[in-house]
């Protein structure tokens, strides 16, 4: 069988890495001819490697994935590496466009691999024009928009890296220049100050408490006014107590 070649693009370069590890698994025989971490990049690399498939992320600087998708129909075979909701699955479904949901599952990307052999034996060709099937998609998504929240945390273990769902964490806690988050099952380092995690979260779940403490909202078990004023937290799975500042008391008055 000839040898069959494909490109990744993803504004996270961790993510491009972990792809290509899991794809090295599940098709050890599949060449990744480059990596590219925004639209722009990821045409230069098609144009010049003339992939078999192309791993695109939707959202991406410059280009988005779908507007790649479009520039490149009938070049090579398109899989949408995707973190929208239901609808976007199941408009790709629908369209009978592959996809990667993120955080990348396994079990999914088997199936994945699965149907793009199928395909790349059976068809000497990819689809000749999607660019209509993906500008309908493009304005459902459009429609359907809303604010995207940090679902996952990646965190780097040794030189691998571990997805850790947002709402298993308790609390957020400001380190340095770094935040750590608390959970039931442990304690995970972020390399990222926690003014900027403040807005990647979902505020109807995730509350500031204090300039260096987020809550998680369900994590919470008891709320107590203090002798000075404040406010304390007792949390449902960890010993600590949190302490609410002066700021952000209007948060627990009317509770």
């Amino acid at each position: 069988m000839r040898e069959i070649k494909a490109i990744i693009a993803d504004d996270e370069e961790q993510l491009c890495v972990f792809l290509k590890r899991q794809l090295a698994d599940a098709w050890p025989d599949l060449v990744i001819c480059g990596q590219a971490l925004n639209g722009k990049q990821a045409l230069k690399l098609i144009k010049e490697h003339q992939p078999d498939i192309a791993f695109l992320d939707i959202k991406m600087p410059g280009l988005s994935g779908l507007e790649v998708a479009t520039q490149v129909s009938g070049i090579c075979n398109i899989v949408f590496i995707t973190a929208y909701d239901q609808y976007a699955v199941e408009a790709f479904e629908r369209q009978a466009l592959d996809y990667i949901l993120k955080p990348v599952g396994y079990p999914r990307l088997e199936k994945m691999v699965k149907r793009l052999k199928k395909q790349i034996i059976t068809s000497s060709e990819p689809a000749k024009d999607i660019s209509e099937v993906v500008g309908r998609i493009m304005e459902g998504l459009k429609d359907k928009e809303k604010p995207e929240y940090l679902q996952w945390l990646r965190v780097q273990k040794g030189d691998s890296i571990q997805l850790i769902p947002v709402d298993d964490i308790c609390y957020f806690k400001a380190q340095d220049k770094y935040t750590v988050a608390m959970a039931k099952k442990g304690e995970s380092t972020l390399r990222k100050p926690i003014k900027e995690l403040v807005d990647e979260l979902d505020p109807d779940k995730f509350w500031r408490i204090h300039r260096g403490t987020i809550v998680n909202v369900a994590s919470i078990a008891k709320v107590s006014p203090s002798l000075t004023g404040r406010f304390i937290i007792k949390l449902k799975d960890l010993p600590e107590i949190l302490t609410v500042s002066r700021t952000y008391t209007y948060l627990f008055k009317h509770m």
